[in-house]
């Protein structure tokens, strides 16, 4: 299962992804004007009436000796999707290992374990109330999906130059929390990072 999403996400189908890419947005678009309910019975009447018009069709076939009968739906009919009780309960242990770990990361920073890790979290908060004003949470899921299907594949085919981007970006960040980090513990000068502390200087 894991490895058909990142065929469609690497767009190995290009067919398939394009379908799936456009029926999502397509699906999230209309959540604009109508309620999700009504998008949820519309999009499965109209599937609805797909498959019931193609299994009469190849019915109709089979009765007049042009088909051979088969289903034409019977590949996805066979298609396991199963779990067995031991996938199952390893599927739910990681699902209640992942809430727990999301609660117990909640809890310090709000509780502020650590008074730098909790402004960090403060200053993103403060950054998604201008996101909120700014668009929906509609909008951001629309973004996300387009993001989803495009950014992995740039990735793969610029990957070099991606790479040397973040790392600049990240030795600027790197450099802006020790400083922060410096400061709120009474500022000082930078640790000396020279083999065996200061050297004198020489005459």
């Amino acid at each position: 299962m894991a490895s058909k999403v990142m065929d469609l996400i690497y767009w190995k189908d290009t067919e398939r992804s394009g379908l799936v890419l456009t029926a999502l947005v397509v699906g999230l678009l209309s959540l604009f004007q109508l309620s999700i309910i009504s998008v949820v019975s519309t999009v499965s009447l109209a599937v609805m009436c797909f498959t019931i018009s193609v299994r009469i069709y190849y019915q109709f076939l089979h009765i007049l000796s042009w088909g051979d009968g088969e289903h034409p739906f019977k590949s996805y009919l066979d298609l396991d999707i199963s779990l067995s009780g031991e996938q199952a309960d390893i599927y739910m242990k990681k699902a209640i290992s992942l809430a727990l770990s999301a609660v117990d990361t909640l809890r310090r920073l709000f509780f502020v374990e650590n008074l730098f890790e909790s402004l960090k979290f403060l200053f993103l908060m403060y950054l998604v109330t201008y996101l909120g004003g700014l668009c929906n949470g509609l909008t951001i899921l629309i973004i996300s999906v387009i993001a989803l299907f495009s950014l992995p594949l740039f990735y793969e085919k610029r990957q070099e130059q991606v790479n040397g981007f973040i790392g600049k970006i990240q030795a600027q960040i790197d450099s802006v929390k020790d400083f922060l980090r410096r400061l709120a513990q009474g500022g000082g000068p930078p640790p000396d990072t020279t083999p065996g502390g200061a050297k004198p200087k020489s005459q």
